[in-house]
């Protein structure tokens, strides 16, 4: 149970901070791009595989 006062205690801390504040909004912003690149990967995938293919075949025939 301590570690819990302890750890919630910091959380607010840090939560209460501008500078935490600023690095939260950071963490964000990565996860909404993290997110929107792996539906772009599954939307796209059979599209890049083809592009894929063709460069790779384009290189194999020099």
């Amino acid at each position: 149970m301590v570690w819990k006062t302890r750890t919630f205690g910091k959380l607010s801390e840090l939560l209460g901070e501008e500078r935490a504040q600023g690095t939260t909004e950071y963490a964000i912003l990565v996860g909404v791009l993290v997110v929107i690149a792996i539906i772009a990967i599954i939307a796209f995938r059979d599209r890049v595989s083809e592009l894929w293919t063709a460069i790779s075949d384009g290189i194999n025939s020099l």
